[in-house]
């Protein structure tokens, strides 16, 4: 197996950083360009793809492979049913994946992948609109897909003109806008991106609820207002939640005593603790949160009050939930 090169000694920490920040100049420069064929031929495309009743299926060789995997997963995301075929395996057999209700997006900087022409009749004799992606307008594939997106870069980052930099970023911006301008046209909403992103982050910080996370029934803690504070700490250390509710003849919840109430009690010479009732020493009208909100509403409250638990309630006040900072952080919401 060859080894790597040695780095030649003259090579500076200076100067890496110096090429490093030449790559994102050229590439940024590329986008410029990019953004001014943003037109009506982008229009027609993402008219095309709005109008159909198919997928989005999205093909390329080589580095356009790899963008076009990427371009297929962000429209399916946002809401644009899409996935990727590989060209080469279309061709024998994974052509059936694709219905003649589906737009075909075709990658190719170059134009000319045979791969991916390869597949240009039997698309066309089954009726699939095709979407060219490619840096020459006048290419095999550019003349003869049905709509033409021109991501041509001035150069390339890469100071050989050969590897693929430019030219991917711009194929990679391309579809981005496509998705985007696609998730605008549709009105997706953040609700409709996590039920598709149910096990990341977002997912779960607009999908949980505080019915997901919070304790309810027997594992709530709760007194009576007429309790003892010693009767509200033997509720605590069974509930092991660091508070317990405190409830009024009428099931209302009159107050809230938690382990911050205890170390201030504690600190009060004046106060007997043996004898202390809990309406002596509890928070009247304590923060709460309702059981339909969501979880990371209950994150958002803790934080902006500085407390770690709430209890929930129903429309009438009354407590059907408890829940501490321990449940959100399990739950992954914080």
């Amino acid at each position: 197996m060859p080894q790597p090169k040695p780095l030649t000694p003259s090579v500076s920490p200076a100067s890496l950083a110096a090429s490093g920040r030449r790559v994102i100049e050229i590439e940024a420069r590329a986008l410029d360009a990019l953004a001014a064929r943003i037109d009506g031929t982008f229009a027609t495309a993402c008219q095309a793809i709005l109008g159909g009743n198919g997928r989005v299926v999205c093909t390329g060789m080589g580095k356009s492979g790899h963008v076009a995997r990427k371009i297929a997963a962000t429209l399916a995301s946002t809401g644009t049913p899409a996935f990727y075929v590989h060209p080469g395996e279309a061709g024998h057999g994974d052509l059936g994946m694709i219905t003649d209700a589906d737009v075909v997006l075709a990658l190719s900087y170059s134009g000319e992948s045979d791969e991916v022409l390869m597949l240009l009749p039997v698309l066309k004799r089954q009726g699939n609109t095709v979407i060219g992606m490619t840096g020459r307008p006048q290419s095999t594939l550019a003349r003869e897909s049905d709509i033409h997106l021109d991501v041509s870069v001035p150069a390339e980052a890469c100071p050989l003109d050969l590897a693929p930099t430019s030219s991917t970023t711009a194929s990679l911006a391309m579809g981005d806008a496509l998705a985007v301008a696609l998730l605008d046209a549709r009105g997706f909403t953040a609700d409709d991106f996590a039920r598709s992103h149910p096990a990341g982050s977002l997912g779960r910080r607009l999908l949980l609820h505080i019915t997901d996370v919070m304790h309810a029934g027997d594992e709530v803690p709760r007194v009576d207002v007429g309790a003892t504070l010693s009767e509200a700490l033997v509720e605590m250390s069974r509930k092991r939640l660091g508070m317990t509710a405190v409830v009024a003849p009428d099931g209302r919840l009159a107050g809230l005593f938690t382990d911050g109430d205890l170390r201030r009690t504690l600190d009060n010479p004046a106060l007997d603790v043996r004898s202390a009732r809990i309406a002596d020493v509890m928070t009247r009208a304590p923060r709460t949160i309702g059981a339909d909100q969501l979880a990371v509403e209950a994150a958002r409250l803790m934080e902006t009050h500085k407390i770690s638990g709430l209890i929930v309630v129903d429309a009438e006040h009354r407590p059907v939930g408890a829940l501490n900072i321990h449940d959100l952080l399990r739950a992954r919401v914080v």
